[in-house]
């Protein structure tokens, strides 16, 4: 009774822990969204420089990855050759940045809910980046569950009140190039044995970031700045959206470690939905019924295209169960083999 009560204890425990995780990462990145849209929408805090707010979050990033891992030791770093460096890190640092600037630029244009709404075509865009690199094997059925996702996409932003093609091309770059950041770690450092958690990426790769994204500062943002005299850097609204930024790289580190990616995939559906309700009830923006019809659709897609990967691993973690099994008892068949004959010439003498 003592040892059943304590074992549902600790059950309850890792239960309780893991949603846990979940609510502080869906609150850190339901919060840097809906702070990223505060600071560069022209109707609220009207600070429309996507690129600076990067920089900033970069710098603050790379500078606290720095403390974490340098000075206070509370993360391993990664041992990094300076060849794997130009040739791994630093391309992922690019798309990176890429990635990061045309989402930021995004907010600019169009709603938030119509934002997350656009976010449903990343596993399309994986999976098909997937296949074009050969990481991923064409199947049909994969295929026409992605053609499901981008049908509802392409519903929901027929119905979209606020349709801005600019900002929809903004949105549909940094999936495209996030897609592709995705593939190219799993093609450039997993499959030589390398994994970066999201301390040791900030390390590595803010710094990149920052070098990438200071060309286009130069010649795009800085001569605005320049000439906008009032401009004063407000140290509470920045250093706060930076933070937040940074503890969402720590709850991703938290929630993948305790939990698993797969995890965060249903956790971040649940986020869009209270993305979607905030926006419509809190930012007054438009949400029509053809929006939620279309990203119904693409949820039911998304939520299908997890439960298959889900089967997927449960498949591979079984037959890998399997293969372990069998091997132990070639083993104990050897081994009884070998005790057999010995016994034989044994008796023989």
């Amino acid at each position: 009774m003592g040892k059943g009560g304590s074992l549902s204890d600790s059950v309850l425990k890792k239960i309780l822990l893991s949603y846990t995780y979940v609510a502080i990462w869906i609150f850190l990145s339901f919060s840097v969204i809906v702070y990223n849209k505060y600071i560069l929408d022209k109707k609220m805090y009207n600070w429309p420089f996507p690129i600076s707010l990067t920089m900033i979050h970069m710098s603050f990033c790379a500078t606290l990855a720095f403390l974490v891992i340098k000075v206070f030791k509370l993360v391993e770093p990664v041992s990094m050759s300076r060849d794997l460096f130009f040739s791994s890190v630093l391309p992922i640092g690019a798309l990176y940045s890429l990635s990061l600037w045309l989402s930021n630029s995004a907010y600019i244009y169009l709603s938030v809910s119509f934002i997350q709404m656009l976010k449903a075509l990343m596993p399309v865009a994986v999976y098909s980046i997937g296949v074009l690199f050969k990481r991923e094997s064409f199947q049909t059925d994969t295929m026409v569950n992605m053609l499901s996702i981008s049908l509802g996409v392409a519903v929901a932003a027929y119905g979209e009140a606020r349709f801005d093609t600019w900002g929809v091309v903004l949105q549909l770059g940094a999936v495209a190039f996030e897609a592709t950041r995705l593939v190219l770690i799993q093609i450039l450092l997993a499959s030589k044995g390398i994994t970066l958690n999201p301390i040791t990426s900030l390390y590595y790769v803010a710094p990149c970031c920052l070098v990438f994204l200071f060309v286009p500062w130069i010649f795009v943002e800085y001569p605005v700045l320049r000439e906008t005299s009032s401009f004063h850097f407000d140290f509470v609204i920045f250093g706060t959206n930076s933070f937040c930024a940074f503890a969402l790289n720590l709850a991703v580190f938290l929630l993948v470690g305790k939990t698993s990616a797969l995890t965060m995939n249903v956790a971040g559906v649940v986020k869009d939905w209270l993305l979607i309700a905030f926006s419509w009830s809190v930012i007054k923006d438009t949400v029509t019924p053809i929006n939620l019809f279309g990203y119904g659709l693409a949820f039911l897609g998304v939520a299908y295209y997890n439960h298959a990967k889900l089967q997927a691993l449960k498949s591979k973690e079984s037959q890998k169960k399997a293969q372990q099994t069998d091997e132990e008892a070639g083993r104990l068949l050897e081994e009884r083999d070998g005790e057999g004959t010995g016994r034989k010439s044994e008796s023989q003498n």
